[in-house]
C-alpha cells in the first residue's frame, strides 16, 4: 500500500526507471490525480459504486436482521428444518446461467439493482447476527412484552441496540463485499455509464485503458504517465474503505467473537 501511493505521486519518468521498494516519492506531482478525475468514468463510477453500497447495505441489513430474528426466537415451528435449509444455500446454489436468466426476466438487467438484488442476503452473516441475537437474555424480551412490545418494536428498538457491535461488524462486511463488487456488473450491466468504480478499475488495470487519459502527452512518456494514473486509480478506489474502517474497528473485534466463548 505504501509503495502504491508513493509511486501515484512519483514523476513518471522517475518511477519507470526506478527498481526496488520506494521509501518516499520519487519528485512530487499530483497529475496522475488529476488525470484521473478527469476521466468521467471515474466520476459516475464512484457515484454508481455509493449507490450500490447505501442501497446494498441498507436492504443486506434490513433482511438479515428479519432472519436473525425469526431464527433466533424459541418457540418457532420447524426452526431447525428452516435452517437446514437456509444453511443448503451457503454450499450449493443454481449456477450462473439460472442467476442470469432469473435476473433478465425480472427486468434488472442493465441496471445497478441487478448488482444489489443477487446479493441481498448472506447466509453467513445471518448465521452471525442470529448468534448474537440468541446471546442476549431473555429477560430483555419479555420486560419488553409486558410493556406491550410487538416484534417488530422488541427487533429494532431492543436487540438492535444491543447487538450494535455485530452490526457494525455486518456494515462493514457488506459495505466491503459492495464496493469491491465487479462480477455481478460485468454480466448484468452493458452501459458503460452505470460501470461501478471497481469495474472502471478493471478496464484500466488489467485492460490498460490509461490512454484516453494521457490524451495530450508525448507519446514517449504515455507509458510512464499511464503506470502513475493506475496506481492513482488503486488509492482513489482504496481510499473510502480505509476511511470507515477507523470508525467500525472498536466494535470490530467484540462483534466478530460473538458466540466464540461460553461462560
Amino acid at each position: 500500500m505504501i509503495y502504491v501511493l508513493f509511486a501515484s505521486l512519483s514523476m513518471p519518468a522517475d518511477l519507470m526507471s526506478h527498481q526496488g521498494f520506494l521509501y518516499r516519492p520519487l519528485g512530487f506531482q499530483l497529475e496522475g490525480y488529476k488525470m484521473v478525475f478527469k476521466n468521467p468514468l471515474v466520476i459516475s463510477g464512484y457515484l454508481n459504486s455509493i449507490f450500490i453500497v447505501v442501497v446494498g447495505v441498507a436492504l443486506n441489513m434490513f433482511l438479515t436482521l428479519l432472519g436473525a430474528y425469526f431464527l433466533s426466537r424459541k418457540g418457532v415451528g420447524l426452526r431447525n428444518v428452516i435452517m437446514v435449509f437456509i444453511v443448503f444455500t451457503m454450499y450449493f446454489n443454481g449456477g450462473l446461467i439460472p442467476i442470469y436468466l432469473n435476473i433478465k426476466d425480472l427486468g434488472l438487467r442493465n441496471s445497478l439493482f441487478s448488482v444489489i438484488f443477487p446479493a441481498a442476503v448472506s447466509t453467513f452473516n445471518m448465521m452471525i447476527m442470529r448468534t448474537a441475537f440468541i446471546t442476549i437474555p431473555d429477560s430483555m424480551e419479555e420486560s419488553a412484552r409486558i410493556d406491550g412490545a410487538r416484534h417488530w418494536t422488541i427487533l429494532f428498538r431492543i436487540m438492535t441496540p444491543l447487538a450494535k457491535s455485530t452490526v457494525a461488524v455486518l456494515i462493514l462486511y457488506y459495505g466491503v463485499q459492495h464496493w469491491n463488487s465487479w462480477f455481478n456488473a460485468s454480466l448484468f450491466i452493458t452501459s458503460r455509464k452505470l460501470y461501478p468504480l471497481q469495474l472502471i478499475l478493471r478496464e484500466i488495470l488489467i485492460q490498460n485503458q490509461t490512454l484516453d487519459m494521457a490524451a495530450g502527452i508525448n507519446n514517449s512518456e504515455q507509458d510512464a504517465v499511464g503506470e502513475v494514473i493506475k496506481y492513482g486509480v488503486i488509492i482513489v478506489a482504496t481510499v473510502p474503505i480505509l476511511a470507515i474502517y477507523p470508525f467500525l474497528q472498536k466494535y470490530f473485534t467484540k462483534g466478530v467473537m460473538i458466540g466464540a466463548l461460553k461462560e
